[in-house]
């Protein structure tokens, strides 16, 4: 019993993950397309994790499975501007793991979402 994560982990790690992301676009070059890709990446990792919260307290199945897919889908979104962001030479391995953290997160909605469908 003491492998089985206990319920708010996933809260936890989503908020890590957002609050990651804010400490990672700090040191981005300033250039105009890191403006506008850094706000949408900002903005969906944010997403994930307030998302996750409203499924927590979803009041119906149907309510919990649409807050899941849209972790799932902000995850995705996440990982793409992850991509998309203009890094230097010595923030790589930062985006790298990031990315690898939003590719994970996706993975678990998604079997979050077939466990409960």
């Amino acid at each position: 019993m003491d492998n089985v994560p206990k319920r708010r982990d996933l809260e936890d790690r989503t908020f890590l993950f957002a609050q990651a992301i804010r400490a990672f676009v700090k040191v981005l070059p300033r250039t105009i397309s890191n403006s506008e890709d850094v706000r949408q990446l900002v903005r969906a990792s944010g997403s994930v994790a307030a998302n996750w919260i409203e499924a927590d307290e979803a009041l119906s199945k149907k309510d919990f499975l649409v807050r899941a897919k849209t972790c799932r889908k902000e995850a995705k979104e996440s990982r793409l501007f992850l991509r998309l962001v203009d890094v230097g030479s010595n923030t790589v391995n930062r985006r790298d793991v990031l990315a690898s953290e939003a590719r994970e997160l996706t993975l678990i909605f998604s079997a979050i979402i077939s466990k409960t469908a």
